[in-house]
């Protein structure tokens, strides 16, 4: 890639904000809802969210395969085979909070490559924000309806980093919809610690902003729910791992794209039980 992904930031800024715009046009208005072949909500604003993120990624890197959440489940996924980069997009991760009115669901973009996640962009249009990072140069975040953030000029954009070396009770965030048998017992290893609940990608963002320590999801998840906020996290000093204790991995399956149960660290060396 002739750019390098600090270059890429600003125009996925602005194409991040354009399709947060598209989302929320279809939560204040009429909300037409339908199934998809697994039987999960999907509605218009998860596709036109998609339609303009991937118009924009085509334009800005042609070169780079872009995998959406929506296309896939259309049957249209484009041949990875010897690709090193590809995009990861999911453009409503959180369709049935969105549904009931929430806040808690998000517009996601990133970038992977060989394997691992380099660069992401997430915002959540209903609580006005947007992080973002690159693994290597750091995260931020910052009001996402704002003017400035594209170009630089926005003046509560604010850099974001993992706890570390957090002495007094632990944090941990978990899902609202998606605790189980598994989730509870792991969770009782740490009978001190303040839970707190949130939807979507906005999970792995809290550990990123350093308002959590860990967050454990025991349960299915797909690689386009999870490659941007894992990239901002990892940006912002913190890691995310599979159940083998290696970073988790993308491309892994690219029929399925499905990711295994995987635990998010913001203190890399935190001593943690395993998920199994």
């Amino acid at each position: 890639m002739s750019l390098r992904e600090t270059d890429l930031i600003p125009a996925l800024l602005t194409v991040t904000q354009k399709a947060a715009r598209e989302v929320m046009a279809v939560y204040d208005g009429h909300m037409e809802i339908s199934e998809k072949a697994d039987a999960s909500p999907v509605t218009e604003a998860d596709r036109r969210g998609e339609a303009v993120i991937t118009a924009a990624l085509e334009q800005l890197t042609p070169a780079i395969p872009v995998v959406g959440e929506e296309a896939v489940a259309d049957g249209k996924r484009p041949s990875l085979d010897g690709e090193r980069q590809f995009w990861l997009v999911d453009p409503l991760d959180g369709t049935k909070e969105f549904i009931r009115k929430g806040t808690d669901f998000t517009v996601n973009i990133g970038l992977i490559r060989d394997g691992a996640p380099c660069l992401g962009v997430v915002a959540a249009p209903a609580r006005d924000i947007i992080y973002w990072g690159v693994v290597g140069e750091g995260a931020w975040a910052a009001p996402l309806w704002q003017d400035g953030i594209a170009d630089g000029t926005a003046d509560a954009a604010r850099a974001i980093h993992t706890r570390q070396g957090h002495t007094g009770p632990l944090t941990i965030v978990a899902s609202r919809s998606h605790r189980s048998e598994a989730l509870e017992a792991w969770l009782a290893h740490f009978p001190d610690a303040e839970h707190v609940s949130f939807g979507s990608s906005l999970k792995l963002c809290q550990v990123a902003s350093g308002d959590a320590d860990l967050y454990p999801r025991l349960g299915p998840t797909c690689e386009w729910d999870t490659a941007a906020a894992d990239a901002v996290l990892r940006a912002a000093g913190g890691i995310v791992l599979a159940p083998d204790g290696a970073p988790l991995a993308y491309g892994k399956d690219t029929r399925t794209f499905l990711n295994p149960w995987f635990l998010a660290k913001g203190n890399p060396g935190l001593k943690t039980p395993a998920l199994a």
